[in-house]
């Protein structure tokens, strides 16, 4: 599990420094596996491949979505839906802590390789070496590339 401080202004000029808490169970990443295609794995390095800037933009906005909940007061819980069945995202990524959130995650690859081994359970964590050089894949940084040469395209969604 992890505890992630975002620092944001929310709607009202508001600054604020909140905690909030993102896991994928073993559970959940064998779902996200088994549930496509050749493997999630295998998708992602045909995506990276590619180049694909906009399917990558978009997987991690899923993993933010997917990880994203509440941790019982008794830590016994991680609940990812209100007592109506409502996800719990959605209120979330309605915040300018989601944007803040998701904005680090895709211009910094040190910041993606953190969040998703926080994630992840401590069994299933990969090498800090192996996380950066997939995390650099993913982002198009080269061994050549400064960090300010890196640049995160944004998609938008059309209704």
């Amino acid at each position: 599990m992890l505890k992630k401080n975002i620092k944001y202004t929310d709607y009202n000029g508001v600054e604020r420094n909140e905690d909030f808490y993102f896991n994928l169970t073993k559970a959940e990443i064998m779902e996200m596996q088994m549930g496509t295609t050749g493997g999630l794995a295998d998708m992602i390095a045909k995506i990276v491949a590619t180049q694909d800037t906009p399917k990558i933009v978009e997987i991690f906005k899923n993993i933010i979505k997917k990880a994203y909940g509440e941790k019982s007061a008794d830590g016994k819980r991680f609940m990812k839906k209100d007592e109506n069945g409502v996800p719990l995202v959605n209120s979330f990524e309605d915040t300018e802590a989601f944007s803040e959130l998701f904005m680090e995650l895709a211009t910094d690859d040190k910041a993606a390789a953190a969040f998703i081994n926080g994630i992840i359970p401590a069994d299933m964590h990969v090498s800090e070496e192996k996380q950066q050089e997939l995390m650099n894949e993913m982002l198009g940084v080269t061994p050549e590339t400064k960090p300010e040469q890196v640049e995160a395209e944004v998609v938008t969604k059309s209704e």
